[in-house]
C-alpha cells in the first residue's frame, strides 16, 4: 500500500490510569479531567482488561508497565510459563504438543522407557503436581510402554513434612490410571541446587541413574514417614529407591517437568550433557527434554519454548516502509521502545525515538507533573510535521506519582496528563490523524486503603480505550475487551492488514 493511502494514527498510553467508580482514594476521579470525561460521555469509549490472563499473568494478578506495554504493542499475549502450562493442561492442547509427541515416539521406537523428573508438590513456584498427572495420562494415551517418575520433594514452598501426602496422592493417581510407577524420591536440597554445589547434585544423579536392580522400598510413603522420625524433612530427604527397575538407563527418554528454570539447570546439565563430577552412573544415548527453556545454551528441546513476539505493531508498520515516532520521558523510555516493540532492543527501520528527561527530584510527588508537557510538545510536533503514519507516547505521572502514595499530588499528576491529552487531541484534529488512548494498568485510581492508609501499588481495575476518528464516522463495535485489542484496532484504522500473530480483536 502506498504511504499516501495509509491513515495516520496516534497512540497515547497513560501509565497507571485505571477505571474505578468509587471516588474514595481515587485520584483519577478527583482530578479535573475534562478531556477524558468528554471522551467517555461523547466519544468511542471502551473498557479493557489489563491484568491477569489478559497480559499473560496468573488470574487476579495486577498488571505492570512492562507486560502492559508489551501486550499493547504486540497485539497478542505473552503468557508466563506457569500460565502457558496451566492453559495447555486446562484446554487439553498439551496432548498435541509436538515436543512431547516427539519424546513419546522416541521412547516407543526405542526401548519403551520414559522418565519424568521434577518437584512433586502443589506449591506452584517451580512446578505443579497436576501438570505431572496430565503428563502421565497423555504418555499412557500415546502408548508409551513404561513410564517412571522421579519425585523431588519440596518442603520450602510447602510444609516441611508434607511430602508423604504428595507421594500418596501420586500413587493414588497411578493406581487410578493403572499406569506408571514411582521410581525414586529425593529432597530438593540435592536435586535442585543452583550454586554449583555439584556434590549435592551427584547424590540425586547417582540415585536416578544408578545400576539396575538396586534394593527398593515396598512402601514409599512409609519410607518417607520413617525419615521424618529421623528428622529428615522433605527438602533434605536423602534418596529413596522405590522401584528396582526404575533407573534411567542407556537409551531411555527423560522429560523434566519443572517450569521454573533456575533450579533445573544443574541436574539438567548433568543428565543431558556431561556430569561435571565423577560418577559411575553416566548413561549412554539418553535423550533429555526440558519443560521450559532452562538455559538458552542448552541444545535440548523445550516442551514450552520461549515465545517470540513477531510482527508487533511497530515491526509491522516498519515492514510497510512507513515512518513512526515514539516518545516518552526518561522514566518510561524503555516502555515505548523495548517493551512496546516486543522485548527487542534494536531500533526499527523508519522508527524515530525521542527521550524527554524526567525531573531530577528524589521522588516525583515533589514535581507531580513530571515531564508530561515536554512529551506532549514532542508528540504535537511529530503530528504536525506530517512525516509519520504512527506516533505514540507514554505519560508517566499517574503511575510514578501514584507510587509515592501522595493522594493530592497524584490528583495534580492526573489533571496535567488530561491537559496534555487535550493538547494532542487538538493537534490530531487539525492534522487528520486518529487518536487512540489507553493505559497499561491501574494505579492512581486506588490511593487509600479502606482504613485510610496510602496505597502505592498497581491494581487489577480495567483501563480505558478511546478512539477519536477525525472524520467522526467510525464507531466501536463493542464496549469491552483486552489491551491486546489495541494494536489490531489501530492497524484496521490505518488500512493495513493485521498480521496472523496478533490474537487481539479489532474494535472497528
Amino acid at each position: 500500500m502506498a504511504p499516501s493511502d495509509v491513515h495516520a494514527a496516534a497512540l497515547i498510553c497513560i501509565d497507571g490510569w485505571g477505571l474505578r467508580e468509587e471516588e474514595y482514594g481515587n485520584a483519577v476521579a478527583h482530578a479535573e479531567t475534562p478531556v477524558m470525561d468528554g471522551f467517555e460521555k461523547h466519544g468511542n469509549w471502551a473498557v479493557l482488561d489489563a491484568s491477569g490472563i489478559a497480559v499473560g499473568l496468573p488470574e487476579g494478578v495486577m498488571g505492570n508497565s512492562e507486560v502492559g506495554h508489551l501486550t499493547i504493542g504486540a497485539g497478542q499475549v505473552q503468557y508466563q510459563d506457569l500460565v502457558r502450562v496451566n492453559l495447555a493442561v486446562k484446554q487439553g492442547t498439551i496432548k498435541d504438543n509436538k515436543i512431547l509427541q516427539k519424546a513419546f515416539k522416541r521412547a516407543k521406537d526405542g526401548n519403551g522407557r520414559l522418565h519424568y523428573i521434577g518437584l512433586l508438590s502443589d506449591g506452584g513456584v517451580h512446578s505443579h503436581q497436576k501438570h505431572l498427572y496430565k503428563l502421565i495420562e497423555i504418555a499412557k494415551e500415546a502408548g508409551v510402554p513404561k513410564t517412571y517418575i522421579h519425585a523431588i520433594m519440596d518442603g520450602r514452598d510447602t510444609p516441611p513434612r508434607s511430602g508423604s501426602k504428595y507421594a500418596q496422592m501420586l500413587l493414588d493417581e497411578l493406581k487410578k490410571m493403572e499406569y506408571g510407577a514411582l521410581a525414586t524420591v529425593v529432597g530438593r536440597y540435592y536435586a535442585m541446587d543452583r550454586d554449583k554445589r555439584w556434590e549435592r547434585v551427584k547424590v540425586a544423579f547417582d540415585t536416578i541413574c544408578r545400576d539396575k536392580g538396586a534394593e527398593a522400598t515396598d512402601s514409599p510413603v512409609d519410607a518417607i514417614e520413617e525419615r521424618y522420625k529421623e528428622n529428615q524433612t522433605d527438602e533434605f530427604l536423602q534418596p529413596i529407591v522405590c522401584h528396582s527397575d526404575g533407573q534411567v538407563g542407556d537409551g531411555d527418554t527423560v522429560i523434566f517437568f519443572n517450569y521454573r528454570a533456575d533450579r533445573m539447570r544443574e541436574i539438567n546439565e548433568a543428565m543431558g550433557l556431561e556430569p561435571p563430577f565423577e560418577t559411575d552412573c553416566q548413561r549412554k544415548d539418553v535423550e533429555v527434554y526440558m519443560f521450559t527453556q532452562y538455559k538458552s545454551q542448552f541444545p535440548m528441546d523445550a516442551v514450552f519454548p520461549p515465545q517470540e513476539m513477531k510482527n508487533t505493531l511497530s515491526e509491522w508498520i516498519s515492514k510497510e516502509g512507513l515512518k513512526q515516532f515514539h516518545v516518552a520521558e526518561t522514566e518510561k523510555y524503555a516502555h515505548v521502545t523495548f517493551f512496546f516493540n516486543g522485548g527487542k532492543e534494536d531500533q526499527l527501520e523508519n522508527e524515530e525515538r525521542c527521550m524527554v528527561p524526567s525531573p531530577k527530584v528524589p521522588t516525583y510527588d515533589l514535581e507531580p507533573e513530571m515531564s508530561a508537557q515536554g512529551v506532549a510538545d514532542e508528540m504535537c510536533k511529530a503530528i504536525e510535521s506530517g512525516e509519520y503514519k504512527f506516533i505514540m507516547c507514554n505519560f508517566a505521572p499517574p503511575d510514578m506519582v501514584g507510587h509515592t502514595g501522595m493522594f493530592e499530588k497524584a490528583i495534580i499528576a492526573c489533571a496535567k496528563t488530561d491537559q496534555c491529552i487535550g493538547q494532542i487531541a487538538e493537534a490530531c484534529k487539525k492534522n487528520n490523524t486518529a487518536l487512540f488512548i489507553t493505559s497499561d494498568h491501574g494505579n492512581a485510581e486506588v490511593m487509600y486503603t479502606p482504613e485510610g492508609k496510602p496505597v502505592t501499588s498497581h491494581t487489577t481495575f480495567p483501563v480505558p480505550f478511546v478512539m477519536m476518528d477525525p472524520e467522526g464516522k467510525l464507531e466501536f463495535k463493542r464496549k469491552e475487551g483486552e489491551v491486546a485489542d489495541v494494536a489490531p484496532t489501530i492497524l484496521k484504522y490505518m488500512g493495513l492488514d493485521i498480521p496472523p500473530e496478533m490474537t487481539g480483536k479489532s474494535f472497528i
